[in-house]
Parts: structure tokens; sequence; C-alpha cells
């Protein structure tokens, strides 16, 4: 496989292991068959979030990266561990012919092996390699319960990938029903931290008199019924993602607090003075346009620039409509499983139809009563699908002038 020359190197230099990273099953198994037979020590990732870990577990000092991976980019991981592990040697693999790339900076026994290892390997391969399936599919199914090849849902799943791994506050914008809290989710688990909590917490759906408390906890004593200590949601996530949902509602009075906690990683509990430091990544979302909400003093701008780090755009549902008939199927076998449902033409049409103002929540909903009214029919028809009416906002009546008669 590699045609580069192996030098005569002691056997006696200390070689700590293989880090595999490929999503191929055959070539990791492969690879692990002839190292292991080479008395290499290996490790195997079937992705660049899950190579980070191990290389954090391990002590690995050669990575073997294959050049498909189905959660990151291959020159963004090796950006990350020329970065965080600079004594790994990273060796990679070309993704069409198998041969290695480049040469190593340095070379030991054990690297050596590799080699002749993956020249054993390249043997065996004859031929094209076909890209893995898993690759070729990313932008139908790319996220976690998120569908769609939209060209903009491409780039999300892309954004999603790259900042996972990292520690950078994400703020994931778009209208209601369209799939934020999917984002959110993602991104915990594509992260290091998918085996720690996942925190919710709804800054709109909480009286801004409670919010602080559950934000940050309290001490015993710090209001009428506070008869013992409590922790606040953002301890809760310790080492995990706390997910902000509707940002845009946190009353300005928290603001600051919330900025504290961004910038310095501490909390301080409600009617107590000491500070605990916790170390929690952030993920915020908001259907309301933040930049207008700084603009009328509703909205800190040190905030807004804290929480924008990376920000992710969804799309309304009807700006990527060719999504819909994917999405429809999806939904269908979610909602029914095991049985086998299919949508009629009539049916699929009236879905393309529609403006979906709901979005993406709307047409979920859509399906869930279609398929109660489809009972035994040969399949969803037209007549299945109902549309909720549109709620209107009634416009504000002026002021009437002058005496009111009786």
């Amino acid at each position: 496989m590699a045609t580069l020359p192996l030098p005569n190197i002691s056997s006696q230099i200390p070689f700590g292991g293989v880090l595999v990273a490929s999503a191929d099953r055959g070539l990791r198994d492969q690879l692990v068959s002839t190292l292991n037979d080479r008395r290499c020590p290996v490790v195997t990732a079937t992705g660049g979030a899950d190579a980070l870990g191990k290389l954090e577990s391990s002590e690995c000092d050669v990575l073997l990266l294959d050049g498909y991976l189905p959660d990151l980019d291959c020159e963004e991981l090796m950006r990350m561990v020329e970065q965080q592990y600079p004594g790994v040697e990273i060796v990679r693999i070309d993704p069409k012919t198998r041969n290695l790339i480049g040469s190593p900076k340095r070379w030991t026994h054990g690297l050596s092996n590799v080699f002749r290892a993956c020249e054993s390997v390249g043997e065996e391969v004859s031929g094209e390699v076909a890209v893995p399936e898993c690759v070729q599919s990313r932008m139908v199914e790319a996220l976690p319960g998120m569908v769609g090849a939209d060209e903009r849902m491409k780039k999300i799943y892309r954004a999603v990938r790259l900042v996972a791994p990292r520690l950078t506050t994400v703020l994931v914008t778009g209208p209601t029903g369209s799939g934020k809290e999917l984002v959110a989710r993602a991104v915990h688990e594509m992260s290091l931290r998918a085996e720690k909590p996942f925190v919710v917490i709804n800054c709109a759906a909480i009286p801004e008199a409670l919010l602080e408390a559950e934000l940050f906890g309290y001490a015993r004593g710090a209001f009428t019924g506070a008869v013992q200590p409590r922790a606040g949601r953002i301890q809760s996530a310790q080492g995990g993602t706390l997910f902000l949902d509707e940002i845009g509602e946190l009353p300005v009075g928290l603001q600051a607090k919330l900025l504290r906690f961004l910038e310095r990683g501490e909390v301080q509990r409600l009617g107590s003075s000491e500070v605990f430091r916790v170390d929690v990544r952030v993920v915020a979302a908001t259907n309301a346009e933040l930049a207008e909400k700084v603009a009328r003093g509703e909205f800190r701008e040190d905030l807004y620039y804290r929480l924008s780090v990376f920000p992710i755009e969804l799309p309304a549902l009807r700006e990527r409509k060719g999504d819909i008939p994917f999405l429809a199927r999806h939904f269908v076998m979610q909602l029914a499983p095991g049985r086998a449902v299919e949508i009629s033409g009539e049916a699929e049409r009236l879905l393309m139809a529609h403006e979906w103002p709901g979005n993406v929540r709307e047409l979920m909903h859509v399906l869930e009563r279609a398929l109660i009214l489809y009972e035994e029919a040969p399949m969803i028809g037209a007549e299945h699908i109902q549309f909720s009416p549109v709620p209107r906002r009634s416009e504000p009546q002026a002021p009437r002038k002058g005496p009111v008669c009786a």
C-alpha cells in the first residue's frame, strides 16, 4: 500500500499504540487484525468526536486517519489534534486508493510497523474503494432526528459537526417549530460531553420571579419556603450542556448574571455569597430577532455577542419544500412503527402546496392527525390531510373619541 521506504529502526524505541479512525468497518477490522499480528496496541474510532475522546483516554502515539468521517471534516480534525495532542503523529489514508498520504515527521519502530500493516491491508484492496454509505447519505439524516437534503440543511449539518467537539457557545435561530432543540441536542450528542447531562430550560415558560432560582439555585432561607438549599439548572448540567430555549425572553434583570456565568464559569445561588465553579457548555435558541431587541434596549448587547459566537440559522419549512416528502415519510415511520403506511400522490401534493406557518412541528401534527383518520384505508389520501386554521392577531382598536351615547 505505502511506497515510502522504511528505515531500520531499533525495536527499543517506546511506542504507545495506534488509533484507527475510520467510518469503514471493514478497513478498521483489517487494520486491527494486522496491527495486532505485529504486536501494535490498537484502538478504534468510528468518527472525529469519537477519535478525540479516545486520544484523551488512551496513550496512542499514532492517529491513522481515513479520508471519510461521518461527523467531522478530516482537515478540521487534524488541526484540532495538532493543537491538543502535539505528540501524536497523524498518518492519512487516501480515501480512494487506500495509500498513505505524505511522509511522517518522525519515525519510530512502532510507526514502521504501522506502515507495514497498511501495506498488507492495501494488498487486499483492489480497484476503487467505495465511499461508505453512511457518509454518502449524511445529507438525508445527518443529525439525530433531522431529515432533509436541502442545501441550507447540508450547511447546518456541516456547521454542527464542526462546532460540536468544541466548547464554543452556539446560538440557534429560526422560526417556531423549525427544529432548534433538535440542533441543540445534536450539538450535545456529537460532542465529547455526550455522556453528561443535557439540561433544558425554557426562559419564556417560567415566571420571572422563579427563573433566577431555577437557573442559579438558592440557599436555605433565601425566600419563604426555601427550607433546604438547592442547586440550579446550570449546576445540574455540570460537565454537560445547558440548552437555554427562548433566550430572547430572558428578563433584563437576569441578563447580567447570565453574562457573568458565561464569562467566568461561576454560579452564585440566590441568597448566598458563595460562588461555585462550573464546567458547562451553553447552547441558546430563539425565534426572536435578538439584534432588534438589542436596538430597542430589551437585550444586553454584550450578552448578545457572547451568545452568538457561533450562530446557526434554521430556514422555515416553506423555504425548503423539497424536503417535505422525506420529512413526511420519516414522521409516518416514526408515528406508526412497524406499519407499511403509504402517502398518496394527491396527499403529497396537498402537503407541498401548504405554506406551513408552524414549520416542521406542524407537518408532524398534520401527519399524526392523518394517521388517526386513515385507519385501515389503502393509503393516506387527500381526505386525511387536514390543516389547522391559522390564528390571526386582531388589530388593536383605536380609542373612541367623543361622548358615548347609550
